[in-house]
């Protein structure tokens, strides 16, 4: 894994556990000689986990669309910045630099960006992992969401069982190079069969 892509709040939320966080998974990154990959923008937990591995001596590579740099939201120090033309640009530029997906408590767009990947997974196109880290709790409602969604009948569980949501640095860093790639695409394969039935 030599880059960790992050989704993550471009504001610092409620709770000063969620900059803590932000802050702990930026140095991790750096200290673990991976380079960060995240929207470029220096408010926010994003802000705080950019400089956070800037500190711990760690490489951070920020894509930011020029409507965000035109509204002065930019990082003005990161090892390399990219400005792209749209958000569809900045996502897909995002997926191709990175090895690994993780999610911090944000809001819709932390959320877009990260189901984007998963749906990928469904679709074969994404094979590195997804996870969502979080403080106690914050990420639980939306894991239960996604287990309404197998018990449904839209999820296969298989899928459901790839994603990982923890609050524990240590442990989804061993989670991620567990991580078999060959995954996905074996439940992609398994779900081509069922639709052709």
């Amino acid at each position: 894994m030599q880059n960790i892509c992050l989704y993550c709040g471009s504001k610092p939320g409620n709770h000063p556990e969620y900059a803590h966080l932000a802050a702990a998974l930026g140095t991790h990154v750096a200290r673990s000689g991976a380079r960060l990959v995240y929207g470029g923008g220096r408010v926010g937990l994003m802000g705080i986990a950019a400089d956070a591995a800037l500190a711990a001596g760690g490489e951070v590579i920020g894509i930011i669309p020029q409507q965000l740099v035109d509204w002065e939201a930019a990082h003005p120090g990161l090892t390399q910045l990219e400005v792209v033309d749209t958000m569809h640009q900045r996502k897909m530029r995002m997926f191709e630099l990175s090895d690994a997906f993780i999610a911090l408590p944000g809001g819709f767009g932390t959320l877009d960006e990260m189901f984007e990947m998963l749906t990928w997974q469904q679709l074969g196109i994404n094979t590195k992992p997804c996870a969502f880290l979080g403080t106690p709790g914050f990420w639980q409602p939306l894991m239960q969401m996604l287990d309404t969604m197998v018990a449904e009948g839209f999820v296969p569980a298989a899928q459901r069982e790839n994603v990982w949501q923890g609050e524990d640095i240590e442990t989804l860093w061993a989670w991620m190079r567990r991580f078999d790639a060959q995954t996905p695409g074996r439940l992609v394969a398994e779900r081509r069969k069922e639709l052709v039935r």
